[in-house]
């Protein structure tokens, strides 16, 4: 199915992995609302997904519409048809109206309600929608929708036998610029540095002038920019919200509330600690990465591959680049598998663990195209650390060759895991 056209020497028509997931939730769940940072096309999911006039679409970024919903929402919520409430944070309230209607009808794909805030995450949404809704997040596009397919890597077969896929594999050409241009339609799929980074210049601007007064008021937005900034120079790093207040020149409870509205606009992720017993990772300092590896570069001030290249911060952006994949994939998993990071007292340390399937599966992400045992040592600590319930891990590196480095360790080229 397509939903992103892009004019640029033509339509090119891209497909998304989600949309199948989205469509099935639909025919079960009388809501279904899918959140996502600005611009990684959730309006124009929701039109193809309901092309026509088999809709009524209502965008609260109207204001004579947000008006109309606030006055009289449960007029504007009745149809025979299902009803599309788009960029629904600018008034949570509709949430109330919407569980009235549920409550009187539980037909299947009643609302489709998308936003840009994770409205599980915002203190202004008083009514739950428990047991009525089914949830999911569009992320910007992946490597492989960024090629023409509608997927994320095969983390599934990854996940089980990585054996299963061929060799030779594939390998990430051009590393420096992917990283730079990221996944937002509007930066990645068009051509030219400079055509980005006024994108990307116009996309914060409009965040921090318009998308913030939906969910929170931000006195100073110069602070809240300085702090993101210093945000995304700690990208993969884990973040002492101390630490962070003391170089950014504000309070630690500022800080510590423009963290929580970054993550709540979908604009950051906190990954947590891998513990066996759960509670523990809620005490373990998150590491923290971007919904976007060409944003997160664009605030840390990096204005060119070349640019990245010498920064420091390419192996962090690459981290941040699978790391968005694996979310991308497990959203339409069912139960959704958890992502954590792994670090000893000691310091040895795993980028990312997967817990699926009742299995844990550790990830070390390497940039190299020849990766060796050193690379891997770290991975095989864990798989001594937690035994049969963690049965193989994986390292990822820019070869081609996927083969079997260790007993229990998988070399698998980066291209190959996500899915070119």
């Amino acid at each position: 199915m397509i939903i992103i056209h892009v004019m640029s020497n033509g339509t090119k028509l891209l497909p998304r992995h989600i949309a199948p997931a989205v469509r099935a939730a639909m025919r079960t769940m009388p809501v279904v609302i899918v959140t996502g940072a600005r611009q990684t096309g959730k309006s124009t999911l929701v039109h193809h997904l309901l092309p026509g006039p088999r809709m009524r679409y209502l965008t609260l970024d109207d204001y004579d519409t947000l008006d109309r919903i606030r006055r009289e929402p449960a007029a504007l919520l009745q149809a025979r048809w299902p009803v599309v409430v788009d960029e629904v944070q600018r008034s949570p309230g509709v949430l109330v109206a919407v569980k009235r209607e549920v409550d009187r009808s539980r037909r299947p794909g009643r609302f489709l309600l998308t936003g840009s805030a994770n409205l599980a995450l915002l203190k202004s949404v008083s009514e739950s929608l428990a047991g009525r809704a089914a949830y999911f997040e569009l992320h910007p596009l992946t490597v492989s929708e960024i090629a023409g397919h509608a997927a994320t890597g095969p983390w599934d077969r990854l996940l089980t036998d990585p054996g299963r896929l061929r060799s030779p594999g594939r390998h990430l050409d051009d590393l420096p610029n992917r990283l730079f241009r990221g996944g937002f339609p509007g930066a990645a799929l068009v051509r030219g540095d400079a055509h980005r980074r006024f994108w990307l210049d116009g996309y914060v601007r409009t965040y921090l002038e318009r998308d913030l007064r939906d969910i929170s008021t931000v006195a100073d937005l110069a602070d809240f920019r300085r702090l993101m900034r210093m945000a995304a120079l700690r990208t993969g790093a884990m973040v002492n919200q101390t630490d962070l207040s003391r170089d950014a020149g504000m309070p630690q409870p500022t800080v510590h509330r423009y963290l929580n509205l970054l993550e709540a606009t979908c604009l950051i992720h906190r990954v947590p600690g891998y513990a066996i017993n759960r509670t523990k990772r809620l005490i373990r300092t998150p590491r923290l990465f971007w919904c976007d590896t060409g944003l997160a570069a664009h605030l840390a001030g990096v204005e060119s591959p070349l640019e990245l290249r010498g920064s420091g911060m390419g192996g962090f952006l690459l981290e941040n680049l699978v790391l968005l994949d694996l979310l991308a994939w497990s959203e339409t998993c069912t139960p959704r598998p958890a992502v954590c990071y792994w670090r000893t007292s000691t310091g040895e340390e795993v980028d990312f663990v997967v817990e699926t399937s009742g299995k844990v599966i550790p990830i070390e992400i390497k940039s190299s195209q020849k990766p060796s045992l050193h690379d891997a040592r770290h991975v095989q600590t864990f798989l001594s650390e937690y035994g049969a319930l963690a049965p193989f891990g994986l390292l990822l590196h820019n070869g081609k060759e996927l083969e079997r480095i260790a007993e229990r360790v998988w070399a698998v080229p980066l291209g190959t895991a996500l899915g070119l």
